[in-house]
């Protein structure tokens, strides 16, 4: 019994000086035992743009995601994530005296139903994009 013991105390022992090891190697790495990491990072880089390109690109896969949310909200109560079928499990909960459930599915109602004119507003706006996107000669859409 007696060598068991001290094999599995020096394996224990082994794994614990291991790790240690490699903590005090991550710390010296990483600076954290000295001020000299703190002292000697800069700042990030500032932008160097506004992402406009990057924004041109993007304008066709945004409309397609804006419309099919759109469509999605105005569904009716057959289509999941539309603003009738949170209704109908509002009123759902409602009949069934489930308070607490029909508290908070109303405040996601809520918000849904204000959705769909934040949508249209930013449709809009991301014509308006496109419209500068080729009055300054960007390509919209895939480069």
């Amino acid at each position: 019994m007696a060598p068991r013991a001290s094999v599995r105390t020096a394996v224990v022992r082994r794994r614990r000086r291991t790790l240690l090891a490699g903590l005090a190697l991550t710390a010296v790495l990483t600076g954290t035992t000295t001020g000299t990491a703190l002292a000697d990072s800069s700042p990030a880089p500032a932008p160097t743009g506004d992402g406009s390109t990057a924004l041109c690109k993007r304008v066709p896969r945004i409309e397609k995601r804006i419309d099919r949310a759109l469509t999605r909200l105005d569904a009716g109560a057959g289509t999941r994530g539309s603003v009738a079928r949170l209704q109908a499990r509002v009123d759902n909960a409602k009949q069934a005296g489930h308070d607490a459930v029909a508290t908070y599915l109303q405040d996601r109602l809520d918000f849904r139903k204000k959705l769909p004119a934040t949508l249209r507003q930013r449709k809009q706006d991301l014509a308006d994009v496109r419209t500068w996107c080729k009055d300054n000669g960007i390509t919209v859409g895939k480069g």
